[in-house]
């Protein structure tokens, strides 16, 4: 039977040189956990560990498609499933890793099925989304609990709440109430590197220099002229600030300094994120986590 784990932290806790040590030790593959390495062309602004970081170990949701693509949490599903397919046929174990908790929430609470949306419904919902507004308005007077959790300018969302709706005609509260989510992932055991703030910022002073050396300006040039600022991923911490650079809105020092404080902020959302919605962690300091893990596997 193949073992399967879990390694969360935030960003630039060294979550990718503990899980590949750890994969050759295990004979094991990983599965990123986070949304920007899922990208193609976004190498340095994600921090995804290159090929010769990988050290030959076979990573799963990274490079998997390009920016103007729409990539989330049921694509990730389904990359999981991937790489366990892959694990169970080679004998392997699986190493999920990375900063992106709401990703391995979803697979451990799971996602409740949505209706199969008919042509008629969809060719509806393209008409009714032409004035956003409006079909704000009609979800929220049909469903206020769902729609308090929706922004009036969330185009994703409304579009899927009215599709739910037109196809079953039943308010989307009511359709998931009927149709209960169930977990992807049971039983999985979830580790986390402790690193004190001090100590993590200074890790992210660190690799934002790095990124800046390693020509991250040069990259979102690429990726702007080759996709605009369209995409959702072009709104990325990194990117974002680099734009702002280019636009002449930020001196060199001040790109830094941006890149710097945003992911720091990231990373005590990431920290807030994962110890209000997970139970049963084994935490410890990243020195002594590797040890900790292997006893337990």
């Amino acid at each position: 039977m193949y073992k399967e784990l879990a390694i969360i932290a935030p960003t630039a806790s060294g979550k990718t040189d503990l899980s590949i040590n750890l994969a050759h030790k295990l004979n094991a593959v990983i599965l990123s956990l986070d949304s920007l390495a899922v990208y193609k062309e976004i190498d340095i602004a994600s921090a995804k560990p290159t090929k010769e970081e990988r050290d030959g170990i076979i990573h799963f949701g990274v490079d998997k498609v390009n920016p103007n693509e729409q990539f989330d949490v049921i694509e990730f599903i389904g990359e999981y499933k991937n790489a366990k397919e892959y694990v169970m046929q080679n004998n392997k174990n699986l190493i999920i890793v990375g900063g992106t908790g709401f990703y391995l929430k979803a697979m451990v609470d799971g996602l409740s099925k949505t209706p199969n949306i008919s042509n008629r419904v969809k060719i509806e919902v393209v008409k009714r989304l032409s004035n956003l507004e409006k079909s704000y308005d009609f979800l929220n007077s049909l469903d206020n609990q769902y729609m308090k959790k929706i922004k009036p300018t969330d185009k994703y969302r409304i579009e899927k709440a009215l599709e739910i709706y037109l196809e079953t005609a039943l308010a989307p509260t009511t359709f998931f109430e009927q149709n209960k989510p169930e977990p992807v992932i049971k039983d999985l055991k979830i580790f986390q590197i402790e690193t004190k703030p001090e100590i993590l910022r200074e890790r992210i002073k660190k690799r934002t220099k790095i990124m800046l050396q390693n020509g991250i300006i040069d990259e979102v040039v690429s990726l702007e002229d080759k996709y605009t600022r369209k995409p959702n991923c072009m709104g990325s911490i990194g990117i974002k600030e680099t734009l702002e650079y280019l636009d002449g809105r930020l001196t060199k020092i001040e790109l830094e300094e941006q890149i710097l404080n945003h992911t720091a902020q990231l990373a005590k959302r990431q920290r807030t994120f994962n110890k209000s919605q997970f139970c049963n962690i084994f935490s410890d300091e990243l020195k002594n986590l590797e040890n900790k893990i292997l006893s337990m596997i």
